[in-house]
């Protein structure tokens, strides 16, 4: 009998609870730990075996009944940008991005508050403290960054916070964990910018693939994700490429 390696990670399965994409639904998750050492490598494999990482936890969907949730990654080398995505880069090259250690401000929550407030208030996070945000950002033992985006003040330098996104580093790429934006500011579309902007970090980095999370076909909330083609989604015969 072959016997698994003590350090191998041991997975475990929720209870099922409502599905926040599809209403009707329960979903449930297989998730394990990310903590020590070991946790920026098994974060590689799990990412690329179609897992998300919240804080020391990866997790991915477990339905009994349903395989709505589709991994997406971006294939960052043969990447185009539509005619609509130009426009959106093109509204957004004013703005200041910085890669910062991930270190939970205030200034940083507002806008967290904000946002969740004006586009998930019925959702998981619409009663997140303080504290809640920090541990979000902060508790991760893998190699992760916090990626702001300013406006420019009158005397050109960045000013005003208006996106943000936790991000993860991969040895393929990069992983967008959360984001989120200034809901006011819709004509900026920050959401798709932030994307674009990672798709140039990886391609600066010249590693191969960007990882979206998960698309749900008929989801409103994860629509957005089809307009970054190439891409390739995961299936149960590995990942397929799209467009």
């Amino acid at each position: 009998m072959t016997r698994e390696p003590r350090d191998a990670p041991q997975f475990y399965l929720t209870s099922p609870a409502p599905c926040p994409y599809l209403p009707g639904r329960d979903e449930r998750k297989v998730f394990t730990h990310l903590i020590g050492r070991r946790a920026p490598a098994l974060n590689d494999t799990l990412t690329q075996s179609g897992f998300r990482r919240s804080q020391t936890i990866a997790y991915r969907p477990a339905c009994e009944t349903c395989r709505a949730c589709v991994s997406v990654r971006v294939k960052v080398e043969e990447f185009q940008q539509s005619k609509g995505l130009r426009r959106v880069a093109r509204r957004n090259a004013d703005l200041f991005a910085e890669a910062r250690r991930p270190h939970a401000v205030t200034e940083q929550y507002a806008l967290f508050r904000a946002y969740v407030g004006a586009r998930h208030n019925d959702g998981g996070m619409a009663d997140m403290s303080m504290i809640d945000y920090q541990m979000m950002v902060e508790d991760s033992h893998v190699e992760t960054r916090l990626i702001e985006y300013r406006t420019p003040a009158d005397n050109g330098g960045p000013d005003r916070l208006v996106a943000c996104c936790l991000t993860d580093y991969l040895a393929d790429g990069l992983s967008m964990v959360y984001s989120f934006y200034d809901p006011t500011m819709d004509e900026r579309s920050l959401g798709a910018f932030m994307i674009l902007d990672h798709v140039e970090r990886v391609r600066r980095a010249g590693l191969p693939h960007l990882y979206l999370g998960y698309w749900v076909d008929g989801s409103r909330k994860m629509a957005y994700k089809a307009r970054f083609l190439p891409q390739e989604r995961l299936g149960m015969d590995g990942w397929k490429r799209i467009g």
